[in-house]
C-alpha cells in the first residue's frame, strides 16, 4: 500500500482555522476512497518556516490587526482560544493517520526513513501564497529534494500573491516540482498552462468533494436548543456585526458568535463560541437558522448544510469568495454595506447540481494525478 503524505497548512498557525482542518480531513478521506486499499493517506505534521516562532496559545504579537481594540478583544478571548486549541489537537490526533515525527525545513529529508513516505499531495488552502508565508515555502512548493517530482497539488491557492521579474522565474521553477497541478482559483491557471509543462486544472476546494453525510460522521450533536444565527467572522467588520444585530432583533433569534469580538459583546443576544472545536463548529453550522460570515469555509459549510446565509467581503479573501459564489450561482448573497436587500430563499437543489458537476470533474483530475505518482515508481 502506497503511503501518500499530505502537506498543507493546518496544525501550525497563529490562530486555529476550521477550514484548514476540514480541508485536510477531506483530502485525507478522498485519497483513501480513491485508493480503495492501494493508497494510505498520512497527514504530515509539518510546520512552515514562517510559523516556527509562533505561539498559538499567545497569538497577540503576530495578529494581523494590531490596533488597541483588536488586541484587547484577543486578550479577553485567550481562555477560549486555548480551549479551542486543545480541541483542535484532539481532532488531529483522533481523525487522522498522522506522522509520528514533527517536520520542518531542518528534518524533512528524514520523512522516508521515519515514516516511509515517498509520495506527496500538497494542498489545499493558500499554500502558494508567498505573501502569507513570506516566500516560497519548500514544503508547500514540493521543493525538498525528496519531494521534487514525487508530488502533486490539489486545489492549491495563491491567495493574493503577486510576482515580478525576480519572483516569476522562481515560481516557474518551483511549479515544475509537481507532476500535476490542481489549482483552486482561476487567476494563475493561464500562466501555469503557458509556462509549466505538467497537467493543470481548476479543482474545487476539497471540502466540497465530500457531502453533508460525511461530515455528520464527526459533527457533534445539537448544542443550542433555541433558534439562532451563527456569526462566524475571520476578521472584524463593523458593518457585518451591525447587520447581524439587526437581523437577530428582527427575527428574535440569539447570536452564536465565533469571533475574536464575541467576549466583548456577550450579553442577551451574543453568546461567545470561539471555544468550539471542529466537531462543534460543524454542529453549529448544521443547526443554525441563518449564517452570517466573511469566511471562505464558513460559506462552504453553509452551502453543504443548505443554510440560508449572507457572506460579507473581507480583505485578502475577495477573489476566492467571488469565485466560490459564482460556482454556486449565488453571487447575490454577497454583502458589502449590510444594507443590501436579500429576500429570496436559496434553491439548494440547483446549487448542489452545480457542485455535483464540479465534484465529478475534480475527482477525475485527482484520480489521474494520483495515478501519475503511482506509475512513477
Amino acid at each position: 500500500m502506497e503511503k501518500i503524505g499530505i502537506v498543507s497548512f493546518n496544525i501550525y498557525a497563529n490562530f486555529t482555522n476550521y477550514g484548514s482542518a476540514l480541508q485536510s480531513w477531506a483530502v485525507f478521506n478522498t485519497i483513501n476512497r480513491i485508493g480503495k486499499g492501494e493508497y494510505n493517506a498520512v497527514l504530515v505534521d509539518y510546520c512552515p518556516e514562517v510559523h516556527l516562532d509562533k505561539d498559538i496559545l499567545n497569538p497577540m504579537k503576530h495578529m494581523f490587526d494590531q490596533d488597541a481594540e483588536s488586541q484587547h478583544a484577543c486578550e479577553v478571548t485567550l481562555p477560549a482560544i486555548r480551549e479551542n486549541y486543545y480541541k483542535f489537537e484532539q481532532f488531529y490526533h483522533r481523525c487522522f493517520n498522522k506522522t509520528e515525527t514533527h517536520y520542518n525545513y531542518q528534518n524533512f529529508e528524514q520523512i522516508e526513513k521515519n515514516d516511509g513516505i515517498t509520495r506527496f499531495v500538497c494542498g489545499s488552502d493558500t499554500i502558494f501564497c508567498t505573501l502569507e508565508f513570506q516566500g516560497f515555502d519548500d514544503g508547500y512548493f514540493a521543493n525538498f529534494p525528496c519531494m521534487r517530482g514525487n508530488a502533486i497539488s490539489y486545489a492549491a491557492s495563491f491567495g493574493d500573491a503577486t510576482f515580478d521579474e525576480v519572483t516569476y522565474p522562481i515560481l516557474k521553477e518551483r511549479l515544475h516540482n509537481f507532476k500535476a497541478l490542481g489549482i483552486r482559483e482561476n487567476r494563475f491557471i493561464p500562466y501555469i498552462q503557458e509556462n509549466v509543462s505538467v497537467p493543470c486544472q481548476k479543482t474545487i476546494d476539497p471540502t466540497l468533494l465530500l457531502r453533508s453525510e460525511d461530515y455528520d460522521t464527526i459533527a457533534a450533536d445539537r448544542i443550542i436548543s433555541e433558534k439562532y444565527i451563527l456569526l462566524y467572522a475571520r476578521r472584524y467588520n463593523h458593518k457585518m456585526f451591525a447587520y447581524v444585530d439587526r437581523l437577530a432583533s428582527e427575527k428574535g433569534y440569539k447570536i452564536i458568535d465565533i469571533s475574536l469580538r464575541a467576549e466583548t459583546l456577550k450579553g442577551e443576544k451574543h453568546e461567545p463560541w470561539y471555544k468550539a472545536g471542529v466537531e462543534e463548529f460543524l454542529s453549529l453550522v448544521k443547526y443554525a437558522d441563518f449564517v452570517v460570515t466573511n469566511s471562505f469555509h464558513g460559506l462552504i459549510f453553509s452551502v453543504i448544510y443548505r443554510k440560508q446565509f449572507v457572506v460579507f467581503t473581507r480583505e485578502q479573501a475577495g477573489n476566492k469568495i467571488d469565485e466560490l459564489l459564482e460556482l454556486f450561482g449565488l453571487q447575490h448573497r454577497m454583502m458589502i454595506s449590510g444594507d443590501e436587500s436579500i429576500a429570496d430563499i436559496i434553491d439548494y437543489d440547483s446549487v448542489h447540481r452545480r457542485i455535483d458537476d464540479a465534484r465529478e470533474n475534480s475527482l477525475e483530475f485527482f484520480k489521474e494525478s494520483l495515478s501519475m505518482l503511482k506509475n512513477d515508481k
